[in-house]
């Protein structure tokens, strides 16, 4: 099993878009935690470390572990605020989660076997639609990621949300929405030809016409 990654933390005595502004003058990025009965924890983050987990695939749909005013808390990043010119993370917003509790969250999809596919080999290229998917999971059961497989997919095939294998106890939290995830288009190349063969069929339908 993956060990729950910890982030380290250290408690803000202020709150308030000056106590923000000190912090980050000290190179420390701004936090809060939410959520459950108790009430929301204000405190900073390294942003080494805290950069380098944006930098990892999934890290809205990773759990991980505070260690709060001696109690360790488990949360969900659930927004991060970037400088408009920079990039650089501002101040992050975590849920706190309890231990068996269902929860809505934004999972990466992880395309495999592209080689397999018949389409992708004649040039067709993989047009994805949806890079994650919405899923309502059992907080202790957050996959990391969801696989999609193009094994025999050909040119104009499409990935639908019921082709899927998910994980047991996760269900799409907007299937009506999330419906069409990717697709196999074709090639530029070949949609000029195609263009090309159409045009000189309708012009040679047009001559024989003149003809007539």
């Amino acid at each position: 099993m993956t060990a729950t990654p910890q982030l380290d933390v250290q408690l803000r005595e202020g709150t308030g878009k000056g106590s923000a502004r000190a912090l980050r003058r000290e190179g420390r990025v701004p936090a809060v935690l939410y959520g459950g009965k108790d009430v929301p924890a204000h405190f900073s983050l390294d942003p080494v470390q805290l950069d380098k987990e944006l930098h990892k695939t999934g890290f809205m749909s990773k759990v991980f572990e505070l260690s709060l005013q001696g109690k360790k808390e488990k949360a969900l990043a659930r927004a991060v605020q970037f400088h408009p010119v920079t990039d650089c993370p501002l101040h992050v917003d975590f849920y706190r989660i309890t231990k068996g509790a269902k929860i809505t969250v934004s999972v990466p999809l992880q395309f495999v076997n592209e080689l397999a596919s018949p389409g992708i080999k004649r040039g067709g290229v993989l047009n994805i639609i949806n890079h994650s998917l919405e899923v309502i999971v059992d907080v202790d059961h957050i996959p990391s990621h969801i696989e999609i497989d193009l094994t025999g997919l050909e040119i104009h095939d499409t990935i639908h949300l019921s082709h899927l294998k998910l994980p047991e106890n996760v269900a799409p939290a907007h299937p009506e929405r999330d419906n069409d995830l990717a697709n196999i288009v074709a090639p530029t190349v070949m949609k000029q030809t195609e263009g090309a063969e159409g045009e000189a069929t309708e012009a040679a339908a047009t001559t024989e016409e003149g003809e007539a």
